[in-house]
């Protein structure tokens, strides 16, 4: 396994802890919190590419600015619309189909084949995160269906963005603090344009900053050198170590029970995770 592959699973391991700081966020609006968020992600770019001397690196072509920045802005403006008009649960499970987009969008990309145990592997993991999100049962209602397709928009996003990066491999990670730059713009004026105004307590605040070094900010970085030079099929599957992880960190913070669903879960996304990497096992064989 190189070392991009293992660098992009470390996104998985920080987007773990996205609904624990979410929650610490308590009542901060939306698009707010993700100014806050992506004004830390901003600086972390522009940190990088001070150090680096990257700045060429924002040198770049139309369309890439246009992945980009759609692909993290669009991401989270379609998640906020999925979540308002639509159950959480439902809206959840449908946004939970971008791994497996991933797997499937990635048999487009030159040199990439895809498996029978690939596609497997992504299912079982699907089916994992759906036994998570969907414990309390799933009542699906015509009256959300604009909420479903959001949530559905919200997971070709992802997906779209994170397998086109991979097309853009000489484009350095760099990059992407500009993108985070155009999108925390982006948030701050959607923000004081359709938004109330709201002064964020002292741990509120701390958690929005929190959310900017991690999963909102930092993790796209690392996300896009898996991307671009890593197994983009296993870490698609991987991926889907998120919401299991999620929901331990909750459990062991006593925000959320233990369960036999959550042992389910745990069987199967591993299970698929390992089923996914059995490239790795025929090499070192």
């Amino acid at each position: 396994m190189n070392a991009s592959t293992l660098i992009g699973a470390g996104a998985v391991l920080i987007w773990s802890t996205l609904a624990a700081l979410t929650i610490g966020a308590g009542n901060i609006p939306p698009f707010l919190l993700l100014a806050i968020a992506f004004s830390v992600a901003s600086i972390l770019g522009l940190f990088w590419i001070v150090r680096s001397k990257g700045w060429k690196s924002l040198h770049q072509p139309w369309y890439v600015w246009l992945v980009g920045v759609f692909g993290l802005f669009g991401y989270h403006l379609f998640y906020f619309l999925a979540l308002k008009h639509a159950p959480a649960v439902e809206a959840n499970l449908i946004n939970y189909l971008w791994p497996l987009l991933i797997v499937l969008f990635s048999t487009l990309l030159p040199n990439e084949r895809m498996h029978w145990y690939h596609a497997l592997g992504a299912l079982m993991g699907f089916l994992g995160a759906g036994v998570l999100v969907a414990k309390g049962g799933i009542k699906w209602d015509d009256s959300y269906t604009m909420g479903y397709v959001f949530a559905l928009l919200c997971a070709l996003t992802w997906s779209s963005y994170s397998v086109i990066s991979r097309l853009f491999g000489k484009v350095p990670t760099t990059a992407v603090g500009g993108f985070c730059i155009v999108v925390m713009l982006l948030s701050w004026s959607v923000h004081f344009g359709f938004e109330q105004a709201y002064i964020p307590t002292k741990f509120e605040l701390l958690c929005a900053i929190l959310l900017g070094l991690g999963p909102v900010g930092g993790a796209f970085y690392i996300w896009d050198i898996g991307m671009k030079h890593g197994d983009i099929k296993l870490l698609g599957t991987l991926a889907y170590g998120a919401p299991l992880l999620s929901t331990l960190l909750l459990i062991v913070l006593g925000v959320a029970q233990n369960s036999i669903n959550v042992w389910i879960a745990c069987a199967l996304i591993v299970g698929g995770s390992l089923l996914s990497s059995l490239d790795y096992y025929k090499k070192s064989s």
